[in-house]
């Protein structure tokens, strides 16, 4: 069994320091925002979570091309990981944004074009996962899925830049929001500091869980070969 390296070891200490500092920048030293109250708050969950769900898709594709240029099953399992990860972050930016919409836009959900292409990009990953269950070939199911992973990352730009190319009431972070915005707010610097911090904070939480999921992959696909050579004995 593959040990943990000293770098994942000190990047889960710090992975916890800088989470519990981040709640508490949250709570204690971003400001209330005067119209949202205390459920603006969620922004810096939501932000960070959204953030790395894109991340992951892309480090996904990124891996799919690396599999199909080398071939090399690791690039495979590290695919897996990001996806299932991606598709995790991607459903917890979803939940808090419900939870901060429920208050500004007195709905949970609304067939927003952001919201629609976010949507799409999680139903494209869940795909991804049927796939990769409906092929039982090992080199043919990674081929097929590196392949589906590089062409479903065209699902996040798309997702990104929906509230720019679309009539959205859903706010900008990044820019100034459009006149249909919804619960758009000027951040103050601390509000900054927080935000950065979060993402700062969920990306190093990110590369820890990744690692783990890896190889946890890894342990998996071992037991499953060592599986098929005691079936192949009898």
């Amino acid at each position: 069994m593959q040990s943990r390296p000293t770098w994942i070891r000190v990047l889960e200490i710090v992975a916890v320091v800088t989470l519990l500092a981040a709640l508490g920048m949250v709570f204690f030293y971003a400001p209330m925002e005067r119209v949202m109250g205390q459920v603006q708050r969620v922004f810096y969950f939501h932000v960070a979570s959204n953030w790395i769900g894109m991340l992951s898709f892309a480090i996904a594709a990124l891996t799919g091309i690396a599999y199909l240029i080398s071939r090399k099953e690791k690039w495979d399992r590290l695919q897996v990981a990001a996806v299932e990860l991606g598709l995790a972050f991607s459903i917890m930016g979803i939940i808090s944004g419900s939870i901060w919409a429920r208050p500004i836009w007195n709905t949970w959900w609304t067939w927003d074009p952001r919201l629609v292409s976010v949507t799409i990009m999680v139903l494209v990953y869940f795909a991804y996962l049927m796939l990769r269950q409906g092929i039982e070939d090992p080199e043919r199911r990674a081929r097929f899925a590196a392949v589906y992973a590089v062409l479903g990352f065209l699902s996040v730009p798309l997702t990104f830049f929906s509230i720019r190319l679309f009539r959205t009431i859903h706010p900008q972070v990044i820019g100034k929001s459009g006149p249909g915005a919804q619960g758009t707010f000027d951040m103050t610097p601390e509000m900054v500091h927080t935000l950065i911090f979060s993402v700062v904070t969920y990306t190093i939480l990110y590369v820890v869980l990744l690692w783990h999921r890896n190889r946890l992959e890894g342990l998996r696909r071992e037991i499953e070969r060592r599986k098929a050579r005691l079936e192949s004995l009898h």
